[in-house]
């Protein structure tokens, strides 16, 4: 499995990786809002040439932010190789941290993060509610038919 840095070239294949899997490459966090497709980021690619596998982040002073990861097939390994390759980055960056905010239905995304060292931080009551007014697209309902209303965010020190 080999991960590649997002380039121009990829940028079409990110922006429709974006479309299929999230409705758009916009996401709307408490944050920010970003086009994702425009951001830095990992991809795994299969034999196809298709995205199996993404991950982007901003680097801002001694923080990296993981904006997106996506694992098309789950439980190979494709996440944690990609927010490894992210975490080396922000080392060499010298970033402290390394945050992420996901969204309290996400139960999957929970266990996930904080089996690889991130620790609930904050949570942002009603965030979903706020980002809504920017894109209306969010579902009102998640995963195991949680209700969407916060976001939380998690940090892991790196350094």
């Amino acid at each position: 499995m080999e991960v590649i840095k997002t380039t121009p070239l990829l940028k079409e294949k990110v922006k429709a990786f974006f479309e299929a899997h999230w409705g758009s490459p916009q996401m709307v966090i408490s944050s920010g809002v970003y086009n994702c497709s425009d951001l830095d980021g990992f991809a795994v690619l299969n034999k196809y040439g298709e995205i199996t596998g993404l991950i982007t982040y901003i680097v801002s002073g001694h923080e990296c932010e993981i904006i997106s990861l996506d694992s098309i097939d789950e439980g190979k390994g494709i996440g944690t190789l990609l927010v490894q390759e992210v975490e080396v980055l922000a080392r060499r960056e010298g970033c402290l941290t390394l945050n992420l905010i996901t969204t309290n239905d996400n139960l999957n995304a929970l266990k996930f993060w904080q089996k690889r060292g991130f620790m609930l931080s904050q949570v942002f009551c009603n965030a979903v509610e706020k980002a809504r007014k920017i894109k209306p697209s969010i579902p009102m309902i998640g995963f195991e038919g949680i209700p969407i209303r916060d976001e939380l965010l998690l940090v892991k020190k790196i350094n």
